[in-house]
């Protein structure tokens, strides 16, 4: 498989993925608060700290695997465009404590779940 197949491959499925994402989402939680893109980002932080180890750093994945899911997949599941957008409705419409929550969990659990990923695909 090319490298651009790879990439549109993985971007189709993880934004097919993240589409069921915030369906669910918005059926348990509601409009009021974007979990979508919370959790999206934050699950696909972590999934990128535990890829870097074992793509790049140990090679234990074939290189393609760099494409697909981490470029592709990762690229397109996770958005900080989204992100931003939601952090500007909050603020907006729920004020700015609200706004500052969702970019505080947003950026430092992303942070920290990445970090907590390298972490534990180092141990392994």
């Amino acid at each position: 498989m090319t490298p651009l197949l790879a990439v549109a491959l993985g971007g189709a499925l993880g934004a097919l993925a993240r589409y069921g994402l915030n369906g669910l989402c918005f059926a348990l939680v509601g409009a009021r608060f974007p979990a979508g893109t919370l959790v999206a980002n934050l699950f696909g932080c972590a999934a990128m700290g535990a890829l870097y180890v074992l793509v790049i750093e140990r090679g234990a994945l074939p290189p393609p695997t760099r494409e697909l899911l981490m470029v592709g997949f990762l690229g397109s599941f996770t958005t900080f465009s989204a992100f931003s957008l939601d952090a500007l409705a909050l603020w907006q419409n729920g004020g700015l404590a609200p706004a500052l929550g969702y970019v505080a969990a947003s950026v430092l659990g992303g942070l920290l779940s990445l970090a907590a990923a390298v972490h534990l695909a180092r141990l392994l």
